[in-house]
């Protein structure tokens, strides 16, 4: 029997022939400026030279003012051999389309800026005015803050890397405090054979308190947690993987712990408003001669009644026999190590903008961003802000 079967071709039909469509790319070439920090505590930076490298393979420019890692030994050859265009003056930084900068701008500084530009820095909501946002908006810029954006877990990632520092390094300098080179009681943070350990309080369960536990016992110190939440002193148990001496707060107790403590870490943290004093001046007279108090808190007001701001130069005081550091922005202290942290976030950041197409497009496709966005386009677009300062406020 015979092959009746005719080929598509022969009977007239045509195979069906796929679609081509010009599909365009998302992809936005971005331009970058860092100008130098011109705030005298502030030491870190938004970009090291490996994040520029990053950016410049993936087609985004880089413009950085001449000088601004040299503080934390980065040279504008390093910048340079990056990828970066380097420049003489903060007025040339400012013709970029993003300004990425740690601390938010000062009035000088939004000056230079230009019409319907971003910016992306810390919004320090309690140290600013009206003028500050009235400003930002005559100029039609969109503003992130970029301590205000969570990752896909729900953490808020700079706000965790920079406490993970201030932890870790609130005991390294508790650890300074106590040594004779600082007038200190000449105790060793940490255990010898046959010589008592150094006891250590810290108050907050908190990643602040996480990684000054984690420090302190590292050392072999002894250490005390207080917090007011019992799920917060659980969970800690849980990260610290050891049994340690948790305590609800409450005055018997920690007058107690106090009485005994060679240093009080304030670590205490709330989502919003002041920091509540827990440590009493009364509290503070009781502890022993030479002891030392930091209180990492201290940017929202401090969690111990004697603390006062001092400064990374002028960083302690002595009240009551007991040695008080109460500097805010603790990671400034280690700078290199906190530009890097940052940098590994901002760089992220960045790649992802440009990937979208552009700042106004990841503000409203990704709502973990989104929700950093305080000014778009000169709208206030942050309830909080409209109803704090009674500023004209534009749903997004």
């Amino acid at each position: 029997m015979g092959n009746n079967f005719l080929s598509f071709s022969e009977a007239g039909f045509t195979l069906p022939q796929e679609e081509v469509i010009e599909l365009k790319s998302k992809n936005k070439k971005l331009t970058i400026g860092i100008p130098k920090e011109v705030l005298l505590q502030e030491k870190r930076i938004g970009l090291v030279p490996d994040a520029v490298n990053l950016l410049t393979l993936n087609n985004h420019s880089v413009i950085v003012q001449s000088g601004v890692g040299q503080i934390i030994n980065f040279t504008d050859k390093d910048y340079s051999d990056c990828g970066a265009r380097i420049v003489n003056t903060a007025k040339e930084v400012y013709q970029a389309d993003i300004i990425l900068k740690v601390s938010p701008p000062t009035n000088d500084e939004i000056k230079l800026m230009k019409q319907n530009q971003t910016l992306i820095s810390a919004l320090q909501l309690k140290i600013q005015k009206p003028d500050f946002f009235i400003q930002l908006m005559e100029k039609k810029i969109t503003a992130i803050a970029y301590d205000y954006i969570q990752d896909e877990d729900g953490i808020f990632p700079v706000v965790r890397s920079m406490s993970e520092i201030a932890g870790n390094a609130s005991v390294l300098i508790a650890a300074e405090c106590l040594s004779n080179l600082n007038n200190g009681k000449g105790l060793l943070m940490g255990g010898v054979a046959g010589v008592s350990t150094t006891d250590i309080v810290i108050l907050g369960a908190g990643t602040v308190g996480e990684f000054a536990a984690r420090s302190t016992i590292g050392l072999g110190a002894s250490v005390k947690i207080f917090d007011n939440s019992l799920y917060k002193l659980r969970r800690i148990q849980d990260k610290l993987n050891t049994r340690v001496d948790t305590n609800m707060i409450n005055p018997k107790a920690l007058e107690k712990a106090v009485r005994r403590a060679d240093v009080v870490i304030g670590a205490i943290r709330t989502k919003s408003g002041r920091t509540p004093c827990v440590i009493s001046e009364d509290m503070v007279k009781l502890m022993k001669p030479g002891s030392v108090v930091i209180d990492v808190s201290i940017d929202r007001g401090g969690c111990i009644e004697t603390s006062e701001v001092t400064s990374h130069k002028s960083p302690t005081f002595i009240k009551h026999g007991v040695i008080h550091y109460c500097v805010p922005n603790i990671p400034s202290r280690v700078a290199r190590t906190a530009s890097f942290s940052l940098s590994n976030i901002f760089a992220s950041l960045l790649l992802q903008i440009g990937d979208h197409g552009g700042v106004n497009q990841i503000i409203y496709n990704n709502p973990n961003i989104g929700q950093g966005a305080y000014i778009i386009n000169g709208q206030l677009v942050n309830k909080g802000i409209s109803d704090w300062f009674n500023l004209p406020y534009q749903a997004l």
